[in-house]
């Protein structure tokens, strides 16, 4: 079950909130409560939370000093700060560290409702970005971004690549393609997209793998073939290589973090 982290100093008002947010939620989401700042870090150093709710004025430490110190946490929480005093400076600190929503007391409970549920959208959208980006070789990503320069050889040659990912497509039949002499081609693709033909063909035939293995049931025998390797044991011993798991391993983590975000 996910967590929402409540944090004010004011027993009244955290247990307000988290009343309204227990009623709304209907057993979807786990309401916890902290009393200070220094109570939510030492809380979320052990736990995950989808959404951050916090005062600012709190003493030690206030509400956009714990925003700004989880900030650098590997999967942050979105957050919405709440506060007693209508503060330009502090709302506009407040967006500087992504924080979504800024609500003054005393709290209107539909409006703190309305507010979580956008928040929750936020982080649900976050998490689908990140695993996208997780997705795709940042390598192969540069080649995209920068494909607009490259010479007319090089962008027929990433196609021809692509429409023969699944065959034995090598560097000689490429060049063959394109009529240009094999070791020239050779220097040229590696000058323009910064990798050799054989490092980028590789990425790209795992890149297509792990397209296939989050988008699709097929077995990772038939993801082997469709990915251009001969055989399932050489093509788990390359996707080991550059993603430090085997294929199984992958696909079993984009399930489980498929069903965190659901």
């Amino acid at each position: 079950m996910k967590n929402i982290l409540v944090v004010d100093d004011e027993p009244r008002t955290r247990e307000g909130i988290r009343k309204t947010l227990e009623m709304w939620s209907s057993g979807r989401y786990r309401i916890e409560i902290a009393s200070s700042g220094g109570e939510a870090l030492t809380w979320l150093e052990n736990h995950d939370a989808s959404l951050l709710v916090t005062d600012i004025r709190m003493p030690e430490i206030n509400g956009l000093e714990l925003v700004e110190r989880i900030a650098g946490m590997p999967h942050p929480p979105v957050v919405i700060i709440i506060s007693g005093h209508s503060d330009f400076e502090y709302a506009r600190t407040a967006l500087k560290f992504g924080v979504v929503d800024y609500l003054l007391k005393p709290l209107d409970k539909t409006k703190l409702v309305q507010a979580v549920e956008t928040a929750l959208q936020r982080e649900q959208w976050n998490g689908r970005i990140e695993r996208m980006r997780k997705l795709v070789d940042p390598k192969l990503l540069e080649t995209v971004q920068d494909e607009k320069v490259y010479s007319p050889q090089v962008q027929k040659a990433l196609q021809y690549i692509d429409e023969h990912l699944g065959e034995s497509v090598s560097l000689r039949e490429t060049a063959e393609h394109l009529h240009m002499n094999a070791s020239y081609f050779s220097v040229h693709f590696k000058e323009q997209t910064g990798l050799t033909f054989s490092d980028y063909v590789t990425r790209r035939r795992v890149q297509r793998a792990k397209e296939l293995l989050t988008g699709t049931r097929l077995s990772i025998a038939e993801i082997a073939e469709q990915a251009g390797y001969q055989t399932p044991k050489y093509f788990v011993k390359v996707f080991r290589s550059l993603e430090g798991i085997s294929p199984g391993q992958y696909r079993q983590q984009w399930l489980d973090e498929d069903a965190k975000i659901q």
